[in-house]
């Protein structure tokens, strides 16, 4: 693909999403709905526009990564905190039950090979953060009590997501699993998780005098996206995901974020954090969206054989287990059934992670096309499903103090 071809896919898409994004949000429907939309009519589902090639994958992973920056630096770690234990019960329901389910049906009921089967179970766990995320900020519910313990066991979903992954294709590749290997990884993680916050808040002074000495124009753009993609980076070489680098990034420079080793970033240079929002802002609403776009345009509704009474079977069975394994989820979480259904729906979502886990299955030969096909329908379906539901589900719920 030559330049040229790649800047007017690139304007399409851009000017796609704005357009889809708004016709939803005038039928009262979550923006993220309409880019995703945009996605699958460009893709290989109906137009054929979009091959998600290299270049696009890039702009869409610093589009997610943008927006778990912005998340970060918006969150009340305090109150992440209070909600800590609630979170660690919605994620690990939310890992065990999928993974069990879906192995035992896979394996019991349709017969499939324990491999296949515990790749199906693995596809199921991981909760697409970036789909939950974005619909909680488009009805603007990002800071209600739901939204803190959703985003802390989506986080956590995810780090266990990338472990299965990890140790899935180990026994593939190796015909074993390495103990040692696993348990490295989960040492890497931890420290990663301690460390990653202080790191970034050392920064602060550094941002400051930078922010009030500069000779030139957009010095804090540059510094916090040199920032994000370092953390980002280290985050690859530690073996989780780049997200939680950005993530990591944006709590520490958040408004409320105290550590003993440095006071909040207020403490440096009042309005620092707010200078910072309003500097990337711009860039946030610029590149968020083409991840969404993307990860329409990577669902393939044509490898589905709709006419195939079996995809129907394994289909509508994997897909309810799918959505009421991560219902059953809520149930941890204190308060009324509509806090827990809220709560158990936001995590519905598989998004951009069951999409990889489909890719890595297919090409080390676990999948064959009728599993891959199931696999897409479950993405499509759960992606499409939880934006228009939990709009409807968490009216009324209000902002944490």
């Amino acid at each position: 693909m030559d330049v040229s071809e790649f800047f007017l896919k690139l304007v399409i898409i851009l000017i796609s999403a704005k357009f889809f994004a708004e016709m939803f949000a005038c039928l009262r429907l979550p923006s993220v709905l309409g880019e995703v939309a945009a996605g699958i009519i460009l893709g290989p589902s109906l137009l054929g526009f979009i091959k998600v090639d290299a270049f696009l994958y890039l702009l869409a992973e610093i589009g997610i990564l943008l927006l778990l920056f912005e998340v970060g630096l918006e969150t009340d770690v305090g109150q992440v905190v209070k909600v800590g234990v609630q979170s660690f019960l919605v994620a690990i329901t939310g890992v065990l039950v999928p993974a069990v389910a879906g192995f035992c049906i896979s394996n019991y009921i349709f017969h499939l090979s324990q491999i296949v089967s515990l790749f199906i179970g693995g596809t199921l766990v991981a909760t697409s953060i970036g789909i939950t995320v974005r619909v909680l900020v488009d009805i603007k519910k990002h800071q209600t009590k739901t939204a803190k313990i959703v985003l802390g066991a989506a986080v956590l979903d995810d780090i266990v997501g990338v472990v299965i992954l990890a140790i899935l294709y180990d026994f593939v590749v190796k015909g074993s699993v390495s103990l040692i290997d696993t348990a490295k990884i989960l040492g890497f993680i931890t420290a990663f998780l301690l460390i990653a916050p202080v790191i970034t808040k050392l920064l602060v002074p550094f941002i400051s005098k930078a922010s009030l000495h500069s000779k030139t124009q957009g010095i804090i753009p540059t510094i916090m996206v040199s920032l994000i993609l370092a953390m980002a980076f280290i985050s690859h070489k530690v073996g989780v995901p780049g997200i939680l680098g950005s993530f990591a990034a944006g709590i520490a420079l958040a408004r409320r974020f105290f550590l003993p080793l440095g006071s909040t970033i207020d403490h440096y240079s009042p309005g620092l954090a707010e200078k910072i929002e309003e500097n990337m802002k711009p860039i946030i609403n610029l590149f968020v969206p083409v991840f969404f776009v993307v990860v329409g345009a990577s669902i393939n509704l044509k490898v589905i054989d709709f006419k195939s009474v079996t995809f129907w079977q394994m289909a509508g069975l994997l897909t309810f287990v799918a959505i009421i394994a991560k219902m059953m989820s809520g149930i941890w979480v204190k308060g009324g059934l509509k806090t827990k259904l809220s709560t158990g729906i936001a995590m519905v979502p598989r998004g951009e992670v069951g999409l990889i886990f489909a890719e890595v299955g297919k090409k080390a030969g676990i999948f064959d096309d009728l599993i891959y096909a199931v696999i897409v329908f479950i993405v499509a379906l759960t992606t499409l499903f939880t934006p228009i539901v939990l709009r409807f589900v968490m009216r009324g719920e209000e902002d944490l103090p």
